[in-house]
């Protein structure tokens, strides 16, 4: 068993809770949606972090790198092997207008962060409940903005083998050299793992930062679902086409399988009303595409990651 070969291998942090058995995925995505971790892993080192990838390897075990699970639907079966949290990985620091965050600080804290200091580019990101590291890895936006305006470099580990010998294989990363596009970076294909980013910021007054990023929040609140569990927009906004538009024209507001639906508030959002699961979730998705499809001719895409067994 998985167990069994972890407590020899890494006694470690199996006895220090770094890695934990059977965790529900429930808690660790914003939809509150998704089955059992075999091994649940939170490194607060790149040594540990390491340490579990070698071990993946070594072993030929599935891993799986989990951010702040905001933009995920996880299978009702759970996942198997390991899955790597970035959480415990939050380091913040700055030097003149350069912002450095580590792949698991939250969004939110990396702005707050910079509106302290006073300096502004990433009001469009404080908002969205994700972490640095998936929101590089999908270089997310919001509001006219996107991770690709304000990214300087990034640095990332190379998962192999030839680690036990030589340490981990670290490398970085150019802000062209990210492949950026909607919702895209060369992170998404290529099996590197996004460690931390530099952001280039502008200074400006801390006060008119903070006033514009309550704006935006408030905006949020008004035209988002803000008060139940999501995974944000489900689908990619369609060349010429307003996605929440297209749902709404079918007559899909509310719709409802199960515990998902189409947001009253938002047709581009499904959320849990209570005791969703992921078989709900991917039923409204295809009902939603399906009818888009045959009434608008429009293919919706989605821009959610389903992982896990369906």
């Amino acid at each position: 068993m998985l167990s069994d070969l972890l407590r020899s291998s890494l006694p470690a942090l199996v006895d220090n809770g770094t890695i934990r058995f059977g965790e529900s995925l429930k808690e660790h995505c914003s939809f509150g949606i998704g089955g059992p971790a075999e091994a649940f892993c939170v490194p607060v080192s790149l040594a540990q972090l390491n340490d579990l990838l070698l071990f993946a390897l070594y072993n030929e075990i599935a891993y799986f790198i989990l951010g702040r699970g905001s933009n995920l639907l996880i299978s009702d079966k759970g996942l198997p092997g390991l899955v790597i949290s970035t959480g415990g990985l939050n380091k913040l620091s700055h030097d003149d207008n350069c912002v450095s965050a580590w792949c698991g600080v939250l969004l939110k804290d990396l702005c707050g962060y910079a509106a302290g200091l006073g300096l502004s580019g990433l009001e469009f990101a404080s908002g969205i409940p994700g972490s640095v590291g998936g929101a590089v890895f999908m270089n997310a936006g919001a509001y006219g903005g996107e991770i690709k305006d304000v990214l300087y470099c990034s640095k990332y580990l190379v998962p192999e083998l030839s680690a036990l010998e030589t340490g981990p294989k670290l490398r970085h990363l150019k802000a062209a050299e990210h492949q950026f596009d909607y919702r895209r970076s060369v992170f998404q294909n290529s099996g590197y793992i996004h460690l931390s980013s530099v952001f280039r910021l502008r200074k400006d007054d801390p006060a008119a930062i903070s006033e514009r990023m309550r704006e935006l929040e408030e905006q949020r609140w008004d035209k988002q679902p803000m008060d139940l569990p999501s995974a944000g927009s489900v689908f990619k906004r369609p060349p010429g086409h307003f996605t929440g538009k297209l749902v709404d024209d079918c007559g899909l507001r509310g719709f409802r399988i199960g515990g998902a639906a189409v947001s009253d508030k938002h047709c581009g959002f499904i959320v849990n009303l209570g005791g969703a699961t992921a078989s709900d979730v991917l039923a409204v998705i295809k009902h939603v595409q399906d009818q888009v499809f045959e009434r608008f001719g429009v293919v919706l895409e989605t821009e959610l990651r389903f992982v896990g067994q369906a």
